[in-house]
């Protein structure tokens, strides 16, 4: 639980981190919570009493959800947020979409907003990423679109994968249809969760990658902002 989350989302946020993932991602800055029997068993009760502490502090933020895959634990999640609802907290959900869409439906209805990580355009080098494709979380944004739910976009930057001039147009073509797309945050692959591989005794393939460049990611922005997105 993090109490000052300054980019997780508007304001400045509660951050509940919730524990187990479906997906395998190759850059994942958080192994730690890939496994769902790991971590710290609370009630929705538990933790709101804990988060109703900080209300006033997040008055102009709110409450994101992340993970790991937080709608991984859809009962929790729908709980946690109808009591933050009911007491007019700000919600956000931080996903990657790949939970079948019928399974979490309730939950993205109940959150402000979501903060969904795209991780690659393309199915089969979304495979390659993450070992699952995008299907579910293309299901996820168009389901967001027909709702008007608002919806950041997050997606990582990763030289020798996404870094990639076709890729990153097609990703920006696809997003600038939908009007529930407010923001794109391209997030550089930074390096700073490789000692947790190495912690976990996990087979890491990117020690040798390095993060892009400025004018890498300069690059990579101009690409989304020419077809009229608002990115970060």
């Amino acid at each position: 639980m993090e109490s000052f989350g300054t980019v997780d989302g508007p304001g400045i946020r509660f951050v509940l981190f919730l524990q187990g993932c479906p997906l395998n991602c190759i850059y994942c800055h958080n192994p730690d919570a890939l496994n769902p029997d790991d971590g710290e068993l609370k009630s929705s009760d538990e933790v709101f009493e804990y988060i109703s502490r900080f209300k006033s502090f997040i008055k102009s933020g709110g409450v994101t959800l992340s993970g790991g895959e937080p709608l991984r634990q859809p009962d929790f999640c729908r709980e946690l947020l109808q009591k933050l609802k009911a007491h007019g907290i700000h919600t956000a959900i931080d996903t990657s979409g790949i939970m079948p869409l019928d399974s979490v439906k309730d939950c993205i209805d109940l959150a402000d907003m979501l903060l969904l990580d795209i991780k690659a355009i393309s199915p089969e080098l979304c495979r390659k990423i993450t070992g699952a494709g995008n299907e579910n979380a293309i299901k996820t944004l168009r389901y967001c679109e027909s709702t008007s739910k608002p919806v950041w976009i997050r997606h990582v930057v990763v030289p020798g994968y996404t870094l990639d001039e076709s890729e990153l147009k097609k990703t920006a073509d696809f997003l600038a249809r939908f009007k529930c797309v407010e923001r794109v945050e391209l997030l550089p692959f930074h390096k700073m969760g490789e000692y947790k591989w190495k912690e976990l005794g996990l087979s890491y393939t990117l020690y040798d990658t390095p993060s892009p460049t400025e004018e890498d990611m300069a690059k990579a922005r101009k690409i989304f902002s020419d077809k009229g997105l608002c990115v970060r």
